[in-house]
């Protein structure tokens, strides 16, 4: 019976830290190899990080790249390694200074073996769309690369290539592959789990093919990619599922007999011979025989998380990654007694420990007894310091310094924002003095509508909740407070009524629809792009729609200058979602 047995590397790259990059992917080909794997898989561009962005404008860049792959070479000795890299020139591995026509980059994988790159295969399809750009750096590849080892054809492509069913995968099945080893930096978003593991059920079904797919894991400024890499069977099957948020080496022996019967079976194999490509390079690999042959290798099937579990934890991996590799060690965050700076405290909490964290309640006149008691209730349940700087002599400051030149005139916004932008100030004072990182704690609701101040709570460093919705975030409360042994968020910060505490009595539904309302249009309308009678045959009234939407638009310039945070819908404000400030479309 013909096996390969193969290992995925689920590992956590940091973009641009090549070297730190080469010793991991070394690290886990010498794993690979204990586990006596004939293939270990990286993912796609597992060398640079992924997105390098304009990193791979830089020359150097892209050189210091193409010798860590040569790097990682010299470590691969009786197994292949498929490693994901920046290629460049027709072949994707130029020499040190390309030749005329050579200097076209490519997001490549490298097949590597025997201390030499045997063969580059060259992404076909580029994704253009919400996050990504890939249009902007790379061309894409035309050629099949297919390797033969202990009997077994295999073929490598990467990410896209496999979502879409006129990709290389059929092609790649015609010319006789039988396990497609397919290489992604796939980001989460909510669901996106599920229909991935739909999709590549169907590329393996309709093309009778074994599919290896390798998801690499972390957070990269606003994306979290969350693992879960998979190998599915020829008839869909999902055979295993590494572990998600989490680095992970998946390692299963695949029984590819299997694949040659059902590729006899009536009008398979026509199907399968009338589709090419446009040129192949086959190799054949000779590995020497594998010790402790009796003895299989069982994948993991791992049970993926629910879809609020799986938000979390999203949310948890994008604080600890953005704290981590960008030379953070303790985050500062505003406590206000409200839910959302509660979440926030909480996901901090889970990401850094809760000795990296420090709370700021910082009172106002308007602020009430409940939030104090609930700011140090909260701070005790996590374990966190905190301190109080009361904000109202700074305010009254302000005030009789702006007086005469306001003439007179009543308080509005106007003083509200003071309030938010003077604890702005202060926060930001901590960051420098101590060199925390502001987390701000604003939710998609209020940054949708704008429902927020500039250069005041939306002053930091990264917005960990900027895409959950509110209704969202009263759900990830509740889930939080089912783990552990104790609830760490309190039952009164929950209960209470939205407020900013800018103003006397003063509650978000004041100027907003209620949360269960607001929420879903702006679903439709940010996320889905409907329109207004769209929106309003869903069933809610015009006016509220057409209110709703105005302050959407109205609040782009807001939200250009706002920190970045982490994506877990399928559209987030930054790179999901590019709108004009200037824009008279209404």
């Amino acid at each position: 019976m013909r096996t390969l047995r193969i290992a995925m590397a689920q590992i956590n790259p940091t973009v641009g830290d090549i070297a730190g990059n080469v010793r991991a992917i070394k690290s886990w080909i010498k794993e690979a190899r204990r586990a006596k794997a004939d293939v270990v898989a990286f993912p796609e561009l597992a060398v640079t990080g992924y997105p390098p962005e304009d990193l791979l404008l830089k020359p150097r860049f892209v050189e210091d790249n193409r010798r860590a792959l040569d790097e990682i070479a010299k470590e691969c000795k009786d197994i292949v390694a498929v490693v994901g890299y920046v290629g460049q020139g027709a072949h994707g591995h130029a020499k040190a200074q390309p030749a005329a026509g050579q200097h076209e980059l490519s997001n490549a994988a490298a097949i590597v073996t025997e201390r030499r790159v045997l063969a580059t295969y060259r992404k076909w399809r580029l994704p253009n769309y919400g996050v990504f750009d890939e249009r902007r750096y790379f061309h894409p590849g035309r050629m099949l690369a297919l390797v033969t080892l202990r009997g077994v054809t295999m073929a490598v492509n990467i990410c896209e290539d496999i979502w879409v069913p006129d990709g290389p995968t059929p092609a790649q099945a015609a010319a006789g592959a039988e396990v497609i080893v397919n290489i992604n930096a796939s980001p989460f978003h909510i669901a996106k789990g599920r229909s991935r593991e739909q999709l590549l059920a169907t590329r393996a079904r309709e093309n009778g093919v074994i599919v290896t797919y390798t998801n690499t894991v972390g957070g990269q400024d606003e994306l979290v990619f969350d693992g879960n890499s998979l190998i599915l069977d020829q008839s869909g099957e999902i055979i295993a599922r590494g572990k998600a948020f989490q680095e992970d080496l998946i390692v299963a022996d695949l029984a590819v007999d299997a694949v040659s019967r059902g590729r006899m079976a009536p009008g398979r194999r026509k199907s399968l011979t009338g589709r090419s490509a446009s040129s192949i390079q086959r190799v054949a690999v000779s590995l020497p025989a594998r010790a402790g042959k009796g003895t299989k290798a069982i994948p993991p099937l791992e049970t993926p998380p629910g879809e609020l579990d799986e938000v979390y934890r999203a949310l948890v991996l994008g604080v600890q990654d953005y704290v981590r590799k960008n030379g953070f060690r303790k985050a500062v965050i505003g406590l206000s007694g409200g839910v959302d700076s509660a979440l926030t405290a909480a996901i901090a909490v889970d990401a850094l420990g809760a000795a990296n964290v420090l709370g700021l309640f910082m009172p106002s006149p308007y602020t009430s007894k409940e939030s104090g008691e609930d700011v140090a209730d909260l701070s005790r349940r996590l374990g966190i310091d905190y301190q109080t700087i009361a904000i109202t002599p700074t305010f009254e400051a302000y005030r009789q310094s702006l007086a005469p030149a306001f003439g007179g005139r009543p308080a509005d916004t106007t003083e509200e924002n003071l309030q938010a932008r003077i604890r702005g100030n202060i926060l930001m004072a901590f960051s420098n003095k101590f060199g925390h990182l502001v987390l701000t704690t604003g939710n998609k609701s209020e940054m949708s509508v704008g429902y927020a101040t500039l250069y005041g709570d939306m002053a930091g460093g990264f917005a960990v909740i900027k895409d959950v919705p509110k209704t969202m975030v009263y759900e990830l409360t509740a889930l939080r407070n089912r783990l552990g042994t104790a609830a760490v968020i309190p039952k009164r910060t929950i209960e209470r009524a939205p407020t900013a505490e800018l103003r006397p009595n003063q509650k978000d539904e004041d100027s907003l629809p209620p949360y269960p309302l607001l929420d879903p249009i702006l679903k439709a309308y940010v996320e889905e792009d409907r329109s207004l009678d769209e929106i309003v045959a869903m069933g809610f009234e015009r006016t509220v729609v057409a209110k709703v939407m105005g302050m959407v638009d109205r609040s782009e310039y807001k939200r250009r200058q706002a920190p970045i945070g982490i994506k877990i819908t399928h559209r987030a404000f930054g790179k999901d979602r590019r709108m004009p400030i200037t824009n008279g479309y209404r």
